[in-house]
Parts: C-alpha cells; structure tokens; sequence
C-alpha cells in the first residue's frame, strides 16, 4: 500500500509543479496534497507541525498570486484606477482560460489607467508591472512547489 501512496504522491507532486507555471492548476495546493498523502503511509514521512508550517507557506503563496500584481502595478506608477483595473483583469481573466489569466492584468492596468486620463506612456508602464508582478508570483509558486518536491522525494 505504501507503494500506492508513493505513486499518488509523486503526481500530485508533478501536478503541483505544472500547476505552478500553467494558470488553471493551482500549483502549491497540490504539492501539499502530495505531502499529505505520504501521510498515508505505514510510517509518516512528516510531523505536524512541518505540515502545518507547509500550510501555511501555501496559504500565503496563494494569496501572493493576487496581490503581488496588483503591487507590480502600483510600484510601476499606476494609479488606483490601474490597481482596480488590474484587479478586473485578475478576475476577468480567469473566464478566458490560460491566456486570460497572463493577459487579464496586464490589460485591466492598461484600461484603468487610460480611463483615468494617464499619459499612455506611463499607462504601459504600469500595465508592464502587473505584468512583471504576474512573472514574479509565478516564479515564487514554482520555487514553492520544488522545495515541497524536494522534501517528498528526500521523504521517500
């Protein structure tokens, strides 16, 4: 049975790292779900607290998805109305598949800001950071999702 619980691990750990790249499949929970399942196990591969602790590290990572667009946005010169916009984008983008969810932001800042009479100039340029901010909330998933990766296969 261990073997089982090893094999169901492994895929939701290569799910979680495809996840962490490919927007759909959210990359850090089912790294965790492969984390769980070890649990399973005759002998489990993880104390509690590491568990709980890893949690906690996924909670955060996800809500770090949202906001850290938002932030690229505003550090790159937007405005609140970028901000909003960025944030429809967020939203919006997720009904417009992979592409949406790489584009939603990047327009929403855009549209916000030349709603709100910004220079286009410096409306790409904030559009540019939420941009920037989706690359980095994308790069702090997988970097998450290789870590746990490394703890399930020291653990096996």
């Amino acid at each position: 049975m261990d073997l089982l619980w090893s094999v169901v691990a492994c895929c939701l750990l290569l799910a979680g790292l495809a996840g962490s790249v490919l927007p759909l499949l959210p990359g850090p929970p089912l790294s965790y779900a492969g984390m769980l399942v070890l649990q399973l196990r005759e002998e489990p591969a993880f104390t509690t607290p590491f568990l709980v602790i890893w949690f906690v590290v996924v909670v955060v990572i996800q809500v770090l998805d949202y906001v850290v667009p938002l932030y690229g946005t505003k550090k790159f010169g937007g405005t609140k109305y970028g901000i909003r916009g960025c944030a429809v984008g967020l939203i919006a983008g997720v009904w417009f598949g992979p592409a949406g969810i790489i584009a939603g932001p990047f327009i929403g800042a855009l549209v916000g800001e030349l709603l709100a009479n910004t220079e286009s100039e410096k409306a790409w340029r904030a559009a540019i950071g939420s941009f920037i901010g989706f690359v980095f909330s994308t790069l702090l998933k997988l970097v998450t999702c290789v870590v746990m990766g490394w703890y399930v296969v020291k653990a096996l």
